[in-house]
């Protein structure tokens, strides 16, 4: 037992993929969401989904779903917060539900980074990759407070806590997302 739970954040609009839903969207003939569920299910103990609409069709994957507390599709620190909410471990694992390239060495390589830190983020190069991330369970409350005060920028919460970024460089095409309907027929 790892002690963590994975926590797929799939609570978005999709808006740069004209407003469907993402995760459900299919590449190489099934739903994206299901390549992440993979590649996150070996490093995880549980699984959690992220979700606001199509709740149903989440449920399907066998995961407990968990939408926002938080109304108005506020974003992946709301998705977060659900899923630090319901998690069963001291720590969680995010990835985004468009990401189906992920890392099979995410967890282990951000937890032996991790340390002493609050969280620990992936980077590629100078640019780091704030909703793939290892988070203790006991930033929850520091959460909820920068929620309640109206914070949703992910970096200005950052600031707040200890963060350490882990270099996946030999690994920078894990973390490609799918936006646009372009970059899924790519895909």
């Amino acid at each position: 037992m790892r002690g963590v739970t994975g926590i797929v954040l799939a609570g978005g609009q999709g808006r740069r993929m004209g407003t469907v839903d993402k995760g459900l969207q299919l590449l190489h003939g099934k739903p994206m969401v299901a390549a992440v569920i993979a590649r996150l299910a070996p490093q995880v103990d549980e699984i959690l989904i992220n979700a606001n609409q199509n709740l149903k069709a989440y449920e399907a994957f066998g995961h407990r779903v968990v939408p926002d507390a938080i109304g108005g599709f506020a974003g992946p620190l709301a998705g977060l917060h659900a899923g630090l909410s319901a998690a069963s471990h001291p720590f969680v694992l995010t990835v985004p539900c468009d990401s189906p390239f992920l890392p099979l060495d995410l967890f282990s390589r951000l937890k032996s980074a991790m340390k002493d830190n609050d969280l620990a983020v992936a980077k590629t190069g100078d640019q780091p990759h704030p909703v793939f991330a290892l988070v203790r369970k006991t930033v929850q409350q520091n959460l909820e407070d920068f929620l309640s005060r109206g914070g949703r920028k992910i970096d200005a919460w950052y600031a707040s806590l200890k963060v350490i970024e882990v270099s996946f460089d030999d690994e920078a095409d894990a973390f490609r997302n799918i936006n646009t309907r372009e970059e899924l027929d790519k895909a």
